[in-house]
């Protein structure tokens, strides 16, 4: 009689496997939990910027949360024509120009209203945009902080 001997196969450890759950998260939207509070932060910085208790660092925040949308858009994330972006570019540049000059840093009720729907629209982005789309918005950002143009491919898809 053959006596059948059962060996654990420890998947985790094997290379091909790991990359494939590596592969499959990034096709997932972010977990719940760190896109809520990624969301957090936009809406707090969005209400302090509303109340006129905003700071640089707040509308550093809504800036950051613009140019994702958009490039998050680009990606094929969301929907923002280039007049928005220009228009909310417009509004936080204003305040960042008022709050070094004044100290005073708030958005007037069109640049909130404005902002709020950039808010909807990347809490929106944030639960449904897998995170590889996450991820390449993210490091596109990076570049641009680094002094690197936009891609003019993916600035030529949303006019």
């Amino acid at each position: 009689m053959f006596r059948l001997m059962t060996r654990n196969i420890h998947y985790s450890r094997r290379s091909h496997v790991t990359n494939a759950r590596r592969g499959k998260t990034l096709l997932l939207p972010m977990p719940r939990a760190a896109a809520d509070e990624l969301s957090l932060q936009i809406h707090l910085a969005l209400d302090a910027m509303r109340r006129g208790k905003g700071n640089v660092s707040t509308a550093q925040t809504l800036c950051q949360a613009m140019i994702l949308v958009g490039l998050l858009a680009d990606l094929g994330y969301g929907d923002v024509t280039v007049e928005q972006m220009r228009s909310a570019e417009t509004v936080i540049s204003e305040a960042f120009d008022r709050g070094r000059e004044s100290g005073v840093w708030l958005l007037d009720d069109d640049g909130f209203m404005q902002f709020a729907l950039i808010a909807t629209m990347y809490d929106e982005q944030l639960r449904r945009a897998p995170m590889s789309a996450m991820a390449e918005a993210s490091n596109r950002l990076d570049r641009f902080r680094q002094g690197e143009p936009f891609d003019a491919r993916a600035s030529r898809q949303r006019q």
